[in-house]
Protein backbone atom coordinates (compact mmCIF):
# COMPACT_ATOMS: atom_id res chain seq x y z
CA UNK A 1 0.00 0.00 0.00
CA UNK A 2 1.56 3.13 -1.07
CA UNK A 3 2.50 5.77 1.99
CA UNK A 4 0.59 9.06 2.14
CA UNK A 5 2.46 11.56 1.74
CA UNK A 6 4.19 13.96 4.32
CA UNK A 7 2.44 17.79 4.46
CA UNK A 8 6.07 18.70 4.15
CA UNK A 9 5.73 17.14 0.29
CA UNK A 10 3.15 18.74 -0.66
CA UNK A 11 4.13 22.68 -0.14
CA UNK A 12 5.79 24.15 -3.08
CA UNK A 13 7.89 27.16 -2.61
CA UNK A 14 7.57 29.11 -6.12
CA UNK A 15 9.95 31.54 -7.12
CA UNK A 16 8.74 34.01 -9.92
CA UNK A 17 11.23 35.78 -12.43
CA UNK A 18 14.14 35.53 -10.54
CA UNK A 19 17.06 37.51 -11.23
CA UNK A 20 20.15 36.61 -9.74
CA UNK A 21 20.67 32.98 -9.54
CA UNK A 22 22.44 33.15 -6.40
CA UNK A 23 19.34 33.64 -4.57
CA UNK A 24 17.86 30.47 -6.40
CA UNK A 25 20.38 28.49 -4.58
CA UNK A 26 20.25 30.42 -1.44
CA UNK A 27 16.84 29.88 -0.98
CA UNK A 28 17.20 26.31 -1.81
CA UNK A 29 19.65 25.64 1.08
CA UNK A 30 16.95 27.64 3.47
CA UNK A 31 14.30 25.38 2.10
CA UNK A 32 16.71 22.58 3.29
CA UNK A 33 17.41 23.34 6.52
CA UNK A 34 13.59 23.45 7.29
CA UNK A 35 12.29 19.90 5.50
CA UNK A 36 11.29 21.29 2.56
CA UNK A 37 12.16 20.19 -0.91
CA UNK A 38 9.29 21.13 -3.91
CA UNK A 39 11.22 24.35 -5.56
CA UNK A 40 9.50 25.48 -8.46
CA UNK A 41 10.99 28.47 -10.72
CA UNK A 42 9.17 30.73 -13.07
CA UNK A 43 10.89 32.14 -16.07
CA UNK A 44 14.10 33.04 -14.09
CA UNK A 45 16.75 34.91 -15.79
CA UNK A 46 20.06 32.53 -15.31
CA UNK A 47 19.20 29.49 -14.45
CA UNK A 48 20.85 26.94 -14.32
CA UNK A 49 23.93 28.45 -12.94
CA UNK A 50 27.36 28.17 -11.01
CA UNK A 51 26.30 30.85 -8.48
CA UNK A 52 23.37 29.23 -7.93
CA UNK A 53 25.23 26.16 -6.83
CA UNK A 54 27.43 27.37 -5.31
CA UNK A 55 25.08 29.10 -2.98
CA UNK A 56 22.92 26.20 -1.98
CA UNK A 57 25.57 24.72 -0.06
CA UNK A 58 24.68 21.13 0.23
CA UNK A 59 21.02 21.37 -1.06
CA UNK A 60 21.66 20.96 -4.64
CA UNK A 61 19.17 17.87 -4.75
CA UNK A 62 16.50 20.74 -4.38
CA UNK A 63 17.91 22.66 -7.34
CA UNK A 64 17.98 19.57 -9.12
CA UNK A 65 14.59 18.67 -8.30
CA UNK A 66 13.14 22.22 -9.05
CA UNK A 67 10.43 22.78 -11.65
CA UNK A 68 10.79 24.52 -14.23
CA UNK A 69 7.83 26.86 -15.57
CA UNK A 70 7.07 29.54 -17.89
CA UNK A 71 4.16 31.48 -16.16
CA UNK A 72 2.99 30.86 -12.23
CA UNK A 73 -0.62 29.91 -13.72
CA UNK A 74 0.98 26.90 -14.86
CA UNK A 75 3.16 26.44 -11.32
CA UNK A 76 0.37 26.42 -9.53
CA UNK A 77 -2.58 24.49 -11.58
CA UNK A 78 -2.78 22.10 -9.45
CA UNK A 79 -2.54 24.32 -6.20
CA UNK A 80 -5.60 24.49 -4.33
CA UNK A 81 -4.39 26.96 -1.82
CA UNK A 82 -1.82 29.64 -3.50
CA UNK A 83 -0.50 32.20 -0.96
CA UNK A 84 1.48 35.24 -2.50
CA UNK A 85 4.24 36.94 -0.46
CA UNK A 86 4.91 40.20 -1.38
CA UNK A 87 6.17 43.43 0.70
CA UNK A 88 4.33 46.45 -0.58
CA UNK A 89 0.32 47.50 -0.51
CA UNK A 90 -1.17 46.75 -3.63
CA UNK A 91 -4.72 48.04 -5.04
CA UNK A 92 -5.96 44.39 -5.34
CA UNK A 93 -7.67 44.02 -2.30
CA UNK A 94 -6.59 40.35 -1.10
CA UNK A 95 -6.82 39.35 2.53
CA UNK A 96 -3.44 39.80 4.66
CA UNK A 97 -1.77 37.21 6.69
CA UNK A 98 1.28 36.96 8.75
CA UNK A 99 3.90 34.89 8.25
CA UNK A 100 2.74 32.75 10.92
CA UNK A 101 -1.07 32.68 10.60
CA UNK A 102 0.25 31.93 6.57
CA UNK A 103 2.01 28.95 7.49
CA UNK A 104 -0.59 27.39 10.02
CA UNK A 105 -3.14 28.11 7.19
CA UNK A 106 -0.39 26.02 4.58
CA UNK A 107 0.07 23.29 6.62
CA UNK A 108 -3.48 22.46 7.44
CA UNK A 109 -4.24 22.81 4.21
CA UNK A 110 -1.20 20.24 3.01
CA UNK A 111 -2.59 17.86 5.92
CA UNK A 112 -6.01 17.26 4.33
CA UNK A 113 -4.05 16.23 0.83
CA UNK A 114 -4.26 19.77 -1.29
CA UNK A 115 -1.88 21.00 -3.10
CA UNK A 116 -0.28 24.51 -1.59
CA UNK A 117 2.29 27.16 -3.47
CA UNK A 118 4.00 30.13 -1.30
CA UNK A 119 5.18 32.23 -4.10
CA UNK A 120 7.61 35.02 -4.26
CA UNK A 121 8.13 37.37 -6.51
CA UNK A 122 10.95 39.45 -8.27
CA UNK A 123 14.04 40.95 -6.10
CA UNK A 124 13.27 44.63 -7.30
CA UNK A 125 9.19 44.48 -8.24
CA UNK A 126 7.44 41.71 -6.36
CA UNK A 127 4.78 39.84 -8.06
CA UNK A 128 2.74 41.65 -10.72
CA UNK A 129 -0.94 42.57 -9.83
CA UNK A 130 -1.88 39.75 -12.23
CA UNK A 131 -0.09 37.30 -10.50
CA UNK A 132 -1.22 37.99 -7.14
CA UNK A 133 -5.00 37.85 -8.82
CA UNK A 134 -3.58 34.08 -8.81
CA UNK A 135 -3.37 33.81 -4.96
CA UNK A 136 -6.04 33.47 -2.43
CA UNK A 137 -4.14 35.58 0.28
CA UNK A 138 -1.13 38.37 0.42
CA UNK A 139 1.49 36.98 3.16
CA UNK A 140 3.69 39.95 4.76
CA UNK A 141 6.57 39.62 6.51
CA UNK A 142 6.27 42.73 9.21
CA UNK A 143 9.83 44.39 8.39
CA UNK A 144 11.06 47.66 10.43
CA UNK A 145 9.18 50.09 7.88
CA UNK A 146 12.45 52.38 8.41
CA UNK A 147 14.66 49.65 6.71
CA UNK A 148 12.02 47.18 4.83
CA UNK A 149 14.45 45.64 1.95
CA UNK A 150 14.58 42.16 2.63
CA UNK A 151 16.70 39.95 0.34
CA UNK A 152 14.46 37.09 -1.33
CA UNK A 153 16.34 34.23 0.77
CA UNK A 154 15.83 35.79 3.59
CA UNK A 155 12.12 36.28 2.92
CA UNK A 156 11.92 32.33 1.92
CA UNK A 157 13.50 31.69 5.12
CA UNK A 158 11.49 33.43 7.52
CA UNK A 159 8.48 31.44 5.54
CA UNK A 160 10.20 28.21 5.67
CA UNK A 161 10.77 28.50 9.37
CA UNK A 162 7.29 29.75 9.99
CA UNK A 163 6.24 26.43 8.19
CA UNK A 164 8.78 24.10 9.94
CA UNK A 165 6.94 25.26 13.50
CA UNK A 166 3.82 24.41 11.97
CA UNK A 167 5.18 21.47 10.45
CA UNK A 168 6.04 20.43 14.02
CA UNK A 169 3.20 21.32 15.70
CA UNK A 170 0.97 19.19 13.70
CA UNK A 171 2.91 16.47 14.21
CA UNK A 172 2.98 16.61 18.04
CA UNK A 173 -0.88 17.84 18.39
CA UNK A 174 -3.23 15.88 15.54
CA UNK A 175 -6.26 15.15 17.00
CA UNK A 176 -7.61 11.28 17.25
CA UNK A 177 -9.82 10.27 14.87
CA UNK A 178 -9.77 13.81 13.25
CA UNK A 179 -11.19 13.37 9.61
CA UNK A 180 -9.58 15.53 6.37
CA UNK A 181 -12.03 17.50 4.54
CA UNK A 182 -14.28 15.10 2.45
CA UNK A 183 -13.27 16.72 -0.77
CA UNK A 184 -10.52 18.86 -1.23
CA UNK A 185 -10.85 22.27 -2.56
CA UNK A 186 -10.91 22.75 -6.79
CA UNK A 187 -7.71 23.10 -8.19
CA UNK A 188 -6.25 26.28 -9.32
CA UNK A 189 -6.49 25.16 -13.13
CA UNK A 190 -10.32 24.56 -12.29
CA UNK A 191 -10.98 27.85 -10.67
CA UNK A 192 -9.18 29.80 -13.74
CA UNK A 193 -11.39 27.37 -15.70
CA UNK A 194 -14.74 28.72 -13.92
CA UNK A 195 -13.50 32.31 -13.45
CA UNK A 196 -13.00 32.39 -17.64
CA UNK A 197 -16.71 31.21 -18.36
CA UNK A 198 -17.64 33.16 -15.36
CA UNK A 199 -16.38 36.39 -16.89
CA UNK A 200 -18.55 35.19 -20.68
CA UNK A 201 -21.30 34.38 -18.85
CA UNK A 202 -21.32 37.89 -17.55
CA UNK A 203 -21.14 39.12 -20.51
CA UNK A 204 -23.52 37.43 -22.68
CA UNK A 205 -26.59 38.39 -19.94
CA UNK A 206 -25.01 41.87 -20.12
CA UNK A 207 -24.03 42.28 -16.92
CA UNK A 208 -21.90 45.15 -16.84
CA UNK A 209 -24.01 47.34 -18.20
CA UNK A 210 -21.49 49.21 -20.12
CA UNK A 211 -19.05 49.27 -17.28
CA UNK A 212 -15.81 48.18 -17.52
CA UNK A 213 -16.04 44.84 -15.97
CA UNK A 214 -12.48 44.42 -14.14
CA UNK A 215 -13.67 45.37 -11.29
CA UNK A 216 -16.93 43.73 -10.77
CA UNK A 217 -14.64 40.30 -11.45
CA UNK A 218 -11.73 40.96 -9.33
CA UNK A 219 -14.66 41.17 -6.56
CA UNK A 220 -16.05 37.63 -7.67
CA UNK A 221 -12.60 36.01 -7.97
CA UNK A 222 -12.12 37.12 -3.85
CA UNK A 223 -15.66 35.96 -3.23
CA UNK A 224 -15.46 32.72 -4.53
CA UNK A 225 -11.74 32.14 -3.91
CA UNK A 226 -12.28 32.54 -0.05
CA UNK A 227 -15.47 30.04 -0.30
CA UNK A 228 -12.96 27.25 -1.81
CA UNK A 229 -15.39 25.09 -3.41
CA UNK A 230 -14.65 21.76 -4.30
CA UNK A 231 -14.23 20.12 -7.53
CA UNK A 232 -17.99 19.01 -7.66
CA UNK A 233 -19.41 22.21 -6.58
CA UNK A 234 -16.88 23.97 -9.47
CA UNK A 235 -18.47 21.81 -11.87
CA UNK A 236 -22.26 22.75 -10.66
CA UNK A 237 -21.49 26.13 -11.05
CA UNK A 238 -20.44 25.79 -13.99
CA UNK A 239 -23.58 24.14 -14.72
CA UNK A 240 -25.36 26.60 -14.30
CA UNK A 241 -23.35 28.99 -16.15
CA UNK A 242 -23.78 26.69 -19.59
CA UNK A 243 -27.36 26.97 -18.80
CA UNK A 244 -27.19 30.82 -18.37
CA UNK A 245 -25.05 31.45 -21.41
CA UNK A 246 -27.74 29.11 -23.44
CA UNK A 247 -30.42 30.77 -22.37
CA UNK A 248 -28.26 34.28 -23.39
CA UNK A 249 -28.27 32.40 -26.93
CA UNK A 250 -31.85 32.09 -27.20
CA UNK A 251 -32.95 35.36 -26.09
CA UNK A 252 -30.67 37.10 -28.59
CA UNK A 253 -32.35 34.77 -31.10
CA UNK A 254 -29.26 32.96 -31.76
CA UNK A 255 -31.12 29.81 -30.78
CA UNK A 256 -29.24 26.12 -29.30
Amino acid sequence: MQATPHPAQRIRIVLVGTQHPGNIGAAARAMKTMGLARLALVAPQRFPHADAEAMAAGAADVLEGAERHDDLAAAVADCGLVLGCTARDRRIALEQQAPREAAARAVEAAGEAIEVALVFGRERTGLENAELQLCHAAVHIPADPGYSSLNLAAAVQVLAYELRLALLARAGTVAAGAAPRAEPPASHAEMEGFFAQLAETLDAIDFHKGRTPEAAMHKLRRLFLRCRPDAREVRLLRGVLADAQRMARLADGRGE
